[in-house]
């Protein structure tokens, strides 16, 4: 599983997914999302601004990120 840090109270799902390396810019995370296939703490979730907080997960075609 990977892990990534955030600063700030929260961070948005794309900008997760890209600070993650799962997808190479904010078009391609806005894609997958609203595809359907990003899950938020085991729940697919289709919003790109979705807030994630310190303690959550999400992942992307079979990779797991935890955000601290």
């Amino acid at each position: 599983m990977k892990e990534i840090t955030i600063k700030d109270e929260f961070i948005k799902l794309g900008q997760a997914m890209k600070l993650a390396g799962l997808v190479d810019s904010g078009v391609e995370a806005k894609e997958v999302i609203q595809n359907g296939e990003v899950m938020v703490n085991g729940e697919t979730d289709t919003r790109r601004g979705k807030k994630l907080y310190s303690g959550d997960r999400f992942s992307y075609k079979g990779e797991e990120v935890y955000v601290r």
